[in-house]
């Protein structure tokens, strides 16, 4: 049976006055009047967005998602913390694709070729002036005050100094009003010139909401010239103006931090059986007006004697990672379940394109800095690592530091 190659549909004369952010636009109008679920992103460094449309949402897949090999079928991965009915995994298939740096055609794929008719009808009609964004229907989770979020860092170093847990990570959520006439796109083009080295995401499915986010964590990569990447990223410090980074000063409880969470990396490696990885680090990066410690880690696929699937076993073990749950993950998940009070739903999960543009290259984040939008409001997360020496008032500032991130597009 011959193989189906994607086709490229070819924007019509009546959207030749539409520059390249435009018929992004006009894209997602018209997957959100149909009720698709869609994904625009732009990855670190790159100058242009992505946008990908699923053709329905029973086209998703659920559980982990393909392999991170070549032979994985293409599409964009939005998974929560915990996997639930109320917040399932999904993994959109990359049915229609655009990239901004190829503004002249759209992508369809092989398995949505009937979406071409209607396509090509919705391309040659004038621009929507407003989107409809897909909103969730579970109920909004409660705001910790931060007398609360004080005594849950109380009870977790706690439960360290009681040996329960050697680390957790506590977190909360904070609820801002929508300014007027919020625009989740006009907000995402924001948080891509404000963080160019971050991943920006928007993400908006029926049923399960919009979300919006500037991660700088990698949680697992698989490179085009057949490289594993993966990172420790943990400790928080604001970045002081005309201070350099690599003159931050760190204090022992985040040098912890940060050292606990790159071991759990090395503790999957060996569970894996794998000894041949390039270990740098740590380091002190930037990200936003914050900085972090940071450990890379780098397998070369073509030295394992099992490349095709190390990048999903690698994500099987590693998510959640002890970054944002803890250690040992199993006692740590059972603490956040049984105290932090609210769910998490997709905040700390993880989200990214799966051989989208080129087989065999996935890049997947922690989805961390991130808000979620709702009718009337935004709902903002945060969260710090604890450990013995944990300092309740210090952690609650670092949760606010972190909230600042997105915080700051609710006032454009």
């Amino acid at each position: 049976m011959p193989v189906l190659e994607p086709r490229q549909l070819l924007w019509p004369t009546a959207a030749a006055g539409l520059d390249a952010q435009a018929r992004l636009r006009h894209l997602a109008a018209g997957a959100l009047r149909t009720s698709r679920p869609l994904a625009i992103w732009r990855e670190p460094g790159a100058a242009h967005p992505r946008l990908l449309v699923a053709r329905s949402l029973e086209a998703t897949y659920t559980g982990l998602p393909p392999a991170l090999d070549g032979q994985a079928p293409a599409g964009f991965a939005f998974f929560p913390f915990r996997d639930s009915d109320h917040n399932p995994a999904l993994f959109l298939p990359a049915d229609v694709q655009f990239d901004v740096a190829r503004p002249d055609a759209v992508v369809v794929s092989p398995a949505a070729r009937d979406l071409v008719p209607a396509l090509t009808a919705w391309l040659a009609l004038p621009p929507l002036p407003e989107l409809a964004w897909h909103h969730g229907g579970q109920p909004a989770p409660p705001a910790a005050t931060e007398a609360e979020y004080t005594q849950l860092v109380r009870t977790g170093v706690a439960a360290i100094k009681a040996k329960e847990v050697v680390k957790v990570v506590s977190s909360r959520a904070a609820r801002l009003p929508l300014p007027p006439g919020f625009d989740p796109l006009v907000a995402f083009a924001e948080l891509s010139a404000r963080y160019e080295r971050a991943f920006v995401s928007l993400v908006s499915v029926p049923g399960v909401g919009t979300w919006l986010g500037a991660s700088p964590e990698v949680l697992a990569e698989v490179t085009a010239d057949g490289q594993f990447h993966t990172m420790a990223l943990a400790a928080t410090q604001p970045l002081v103006p005309g201070r350099l980074p690599q003159d931050a000063i760190w204090r022992q409880k985040e040098i912890e931090e940060q050292a606990l969470v790159a071991r759990y990396i090395v503790s999957c490696f060996k569970q894996l059986r794998l000894r041949e990885y390039q270990e740098t680090g740590p380091r002190t990066v930037v990200a936003g007006q914050l900085l972090h410690l940071r450990t890379d880690f780098e397998v070369d696929l073509k030295n394992v004697p099992f490349p095709s699937s190390l990048g999903t076993d690698m994500l099987r073990l590693l998510h959640p990672t002890s970054a944002v749950g803890g250690m040992p993950k199993a006692a740590a998940l059972a603490f956040l379940q049984r105290y932090e009070g609210y769910d998490r739903a997709y905040y700390s999960g993880f989200l990214g394109p799966v051989n989208v543009g080129a087989p065999g290259v996935s890049r997947l984040f922690v989805n961390l800095r991130c808000l979620q939008v709702r009718t009337t409001e935004a709902i903002l997360y945060a969260g710090t690592g604890l450990t013995v020496d944990s300092d309740p008032t210090r952690e609650w500032q670092e949760t606010e530091y972190k909230m600042q991130t997105v915080a700051a597009v609710l006032a454009i």
